[in-house]
């Protein structure tokens, strides 16, 4: 079948975006779903800095691809092997495919699913297929997903289903932000009723932490960010204190609010201050994790004696260390019970063709998710 997608070229233009167009809409050709695999109309799709740092060339991809990786979407047809669903079923799309199979899903951390990783990396589905194609070439996929077009074929692997009353718009939320925000607090930290934490970078994911980090019973949560705009949404969601990152008593305040620093700091902002900044405002014996996906080149200078001898933790979080099909299902019954506001994320609903002003937005700070409706 033909379907319309935003297809990105190569990863050398440069922003504004509403003027180099990285992001073209082209019909291209989608082939039918393979086995366990499954044919999505997709109604939303939201635009994330892991779509932004592939098209500024940061996180190098296999060209040319067409991106999106979180989204949902309604099932249109089922691969051989899929006996699960239905067409009809809503479902989220998540950007780890697990296989079931090797170690680290054996272990039960779907998150590092090795096949998966490899799969992502290739611009493949999980199945090492590729289903996108134009003029008879191969156009790569993005993350298992390729979610900025009408259609997608993915791997029943990448695939939770969720109930059809979730607006399209907010379910997509599930599929990213909410997974690594919200899974970062609760599966990595496992930040306790009481603790103290700090949130650093309040883009999607660090504001989904924010809500996280409320629903998690945290006493004192400091948001630190560039932007005083999203500072006052994060004191909006919760966050009982909000600091500038270039504030020159950044580190002084935040510990004498927090009597010497936070239990948990969690870092999404993508950047080597940004994460020493975390590890510096942790308290002894405390935690600093980070989600953050800086260039591959990017090295931390860390101090060893007090990580020794403070018995401090630092830790890494891909997609919250989660299990889709479980906490996707834990996040949403939260966000019913009014506990996740999720909603409160979104900054608009954009045309598929309004893709490039979008990214213009999120990479000027101006927007924390704006989501392609189609």
């Amino acid at each position: 079948m033909k379907t319309r997608a935003a297809v990105l070229k190569d990863m050398t233009s440069a922003p504004p975006y509403s003027h180099s167009r990285p992001l073209e809409i082209r019909e291209i050709v989608l082939d039918p779903p393979g086995p366990d695999e499954v044919l999505v109309r997709i109604r939303a799709a939201g635009l994330c800095h892991s779509d932004l740092s592939v098209i500024n060339g940061n996180r190098p991809r296999p060209m040319p691809m067409t991106l999106g990786h979180e989204a949902a979407g309604e099932v249109v047809s089922l691969g051989a092997n899929v006996d699960d669903l239905v067409p009809g079923d809503h479902v989220v799309l998540t950007f780890m495919p697990s296989c079931g199979h090797c170690l680290p899903c054996a272990e039960g951390r779907p998150a590092l699913c090795e096949p998966g990783a490899r799969a992502n990396g290739a611009g493949t589905l999980l199945s090492g297929e590729v289903r996108l194609h134009e003029n008879g070439a191969a156009i790569f996929h993005h993350l298992g997903c390729s979610a900025f077009a009408e259609h997608a074929v993915v791997s029943r692997r990448s695939l939770v289903k969720i109930d059809k009353t979730l607006p399209f718009t907010e379910a997509a939320l599930f599929g990213c932000a909410v997974l690594t925000g919200v899974g970062a607090v609760i599966n990595t930290a496992r930040v306790q009723a009481g603790q103290t934490v700090a949130v650093i970078g309040l883009g999607g994911v660090g504001l989904a932490a924010v809500l996280g980090a409320v629903c998690a019973g945290a006493t004192q949560i400091v948001a630190v960010d560039l932007s005083d705009d999203k500072l006052t949404v994060a004191k909006a969601l919760g966050a009982t204190a909000t600091f500038n990152a270039r504030d020159p008593d950044l580190m002084e305040q935040i510990r004498a609010l927090t009597d010497g620093g936070v239990d948990v700091a969690l870092e999404f902002a993508g950047s080597e201050k940004a994460l020493s900044n975390a590890y510096r405002m942790t308290r002894r014996g405390g935690t600093t994790v980070t989600a953050g996906l800086p260039g591959p080149d990017t090295d931390l200078k860390l101090n060893i004696v007090s990580l020794v001898a403070e018995e401090r933790t630092l830790k890494g979080s891909y997609i919250g260390t989660c299990v889709p099909p479980r906490d996707i299902a834990r996040y949403v019954a939260l966000y019913r019970q009014g506990k996740l506001p999720v909603g409160k994320l979104l900054s608009g609903t954009l045309r598929l063709e309004e893709i490039n002003e979008g990214f213009d937005r999120l990479d000027k700070g101006e927007a924390i998710r704006l989501i392609i409706e189609l």
